[in-house]
């Protein structure tokens, strides 16, 4: 049995069109929105409406944690018009491209950066949704949490800590653990590019101690530094930043 795995997708549709080839199912982990792209930043929602000098000055203004000011940039760029028909307009547009590339059968679950109410209208008979419930494939049980937590940053899919550690909880034993953020651990959480620690769930790490699943695999941090560590009997496994390699993880058994 050999799965592939993506996450933090990001507008990268092309890729997304052959990730599963040679695979007997796609498992996508979310971030399929690309709102800016922090490595060009003529690239997304954001430059799209307002262009790349701003997108440059958000960048600036977010990676020096200036996120007040980043805040103030952004209200002054919207007043005037429409910002949530504005953003679910361009997010329908990438999601109807994402789903579309989507191989049958995938099994997907929410970034934080996506916008869940969007994905029954996009999701075929192909892709099963899934956000705090399990599946079996290839006779090993996967069980999938979605969303990230919350943080300055605010957004969209950002839930407290105890909804989702709630989910986690719904989630229980599984031979694999597929989340969009890591574990709380700090060589999981560190970004080497952007230099700042993003949020990973002490709930899933509470978890993988005490249910020990074979694999647990994230993604969400674009540039960690460490990809995977053993927690116990677990394999701790981020599986790559989709947008930026355009490959991704193969799980084989």
């Amino acid at each position: 049995m050999r799965v592939h795995v993506v996450s933090d997708v990001h507008g990268n549709s092309r890729d997304l069109a052959t990730a599963g080839d040679g695979a007997d199912a796609l498992v996508c982990l979310g971030d399929l929105v690309l709102f800016l792209d922090y490595a060009d930043h003529s690239r997304g929602i954001f430059p799209d409406l307002f262009g790349t000098e701003n997108a440059d000055r958000l960048v600036e203004l977010r990676t020096a944690r200036r996120f007040e000011e980043a805040r103030e940039l952004g209200r002054r760029l919207w007043a005037g018009r429409d910002k949530n028909a504005a953003i679910e307009s361009a997010v329908r547009k990438q999601y109807a491209e994402m789903f579309a590339a989507f191989p049958t059968p995938t099994y997907a679950t929410y970034g934080n950066v996506d916008l869940p109410g969007l994905w029954p209208e996009f999701a075929g008979p192909g892709t099963t949704v899934l956000d705090g419930q399990r599946v079996e494939i290839g006779g090993r049980v996967f069980g999938f949490v979605g969303g990230g937590l919350r943080t300055a940053m605010n957004t969209p899919f950002e839930i407290s800590d105890e909804e989702y550690a709630a989910k986690v909880e719904a989630v229980g034993e599984v031979d694999v653990l597929c989340t969009h953020i890591p574990p709380d651990v700090p060589d999981l959480c560190y970004d080497t590019v952007a230099r700042r620690f993003e949020r990973g769930s002490r709930a899933l790490l509470d978890a993988i101690r005490r249910t020990r699943p074979r694999y647990s695999l994230f993604g969400h941090v674009h540039q960690p530094l460490s990809r995977r560590m053993r927690i116990g009997r677990t394999e701790c496994i981020n599986v790559g930043h989709f947008n930026a390699t355009g490959t991704p993880f193969a799980l084989e058994w």
